[in-house]
């Protein structure tokens, strides 16, 4: 009988069970986004295979439990069929998580569920010095969760006063969770204070005369962590306004966390050893 080679199924997206021989499949689902008829295939697949139930993941990805051995190839060919594969596991960018984004949610500043399938079909997979976990959320709110990954991006919205438009009425005012317009009608007098606004975009929305425009962005965050080690990720840069530059700081960040980290290192550990300072330096030309 060949020899199993544990790690590369497990690479590949069949976990090892403690019961011996018995897998956990992730399935790979692209920020939380599955169609009707793919979930009827993995229940399939779950009563044929399994034992009938499945796990929701923290990451938004579904597992089915005891796989046999001898099954795993007839499972991939069972998932293919509805257009689903396996995740990758171990050292490796993982699964894309993601809100609803603006297509559903009234809150959102972006697509997120589009922009993870761009990701996904980019990133996901990579193989790196350890597992590398990227989320993405539409907005401030941040259900997502940007902080807590290696690599965060939150939609955002930069906001531009335009004065003749303005009526003073002190509605930009009321909807600020964080105080960072003042209005005084009396004295037509608005005030604008940069540093305690979380680019949310509430004010931009609530503006009845439109006075108040918006430029959508993202705000990237860098080495967030979860896990054994609890680290807030930090935000190096303002906010990007194209997906192109979006691409570029990501490959950047990939290619300096290949170059310095070692084996089995995570991210934010491997920026904590060579110092934040030589990362925030590989973005200096980036809007050159």
């Amino acid at each position: 009988m060949a020899k199993v080679d544990y790690k590369e199924l497990k690479k590949n997206g069949f976990i090892p069970q403690a019961q011996k021989d018995n897998f956990s499949l992730r399935v790979n689902i692209v920020g939380g986004h599955i169609k009707a008829d793919q979930l009827l295939k993995v229940s399939e697949v779950a009563k044929k295979y399994g034992k009938d139930y499945v796990h929701m993941t923290s990451r938004q990805s579904i597992e089915i439990p005891f796989i046999k051995l001898e099954d795993i190839e007839a499972v991939k060919a069972e998932l293919a069929k509805a257009g689903l594969e396996p995740s990758a596991c171990g050292a490796a960018v993982r699964t894309i998580t993601a809100c609803h984004g603006d297509s559903i949610c009234s809150n959102g500043l972006m697509d997120s569920t589009a922009l993870a399938y761009e990701f996904d079909s980019k990133y996901h997979g990579k193989q790196l010095p350890h597992k590398f976990k990227i989320g993405i959320t539409a907005c401030p709110n941040n259900c997502l969760k940007a902080e807590e990954n290696d690599l965060g991006v939150k939609g955002a919205m930069k906001p531009e006063w335009e004065e003749g438009s303005c009526t003073f009425c002190g509605l930009c005012s009321k909807v600020c969770r964080r105080k960072a317009i003042t209005v005084d009608r009396n004295k037509k007098k608005f005030v604008y204070e940069q540093s305690n606004c979380n680019n949310c975009g509430r004010c931009v929305k609530g503006c009845p005369t439109k006075a108040l425009k918006g430029t959508k962005g993202f705000i990237v965050y860098f080495g967030g962590l979860f896990g054994n080690r609890i680290a807030t990720a930090k935000q190096l840069l303002p906010i990007v306004f194209s997906t192109e530059e979006l691409f570029k700081i990501v490959d950047i960040t990939l290619k300096f966390y290949e170059k310095h980290a070692k084996q089995g290192e995570r991210f934010r550990n491997t920026v904590d050893r060579v110092g934040w300072d030589l990362l925030e330096k590989e973005f200096e030309n980036i809007r050159s």
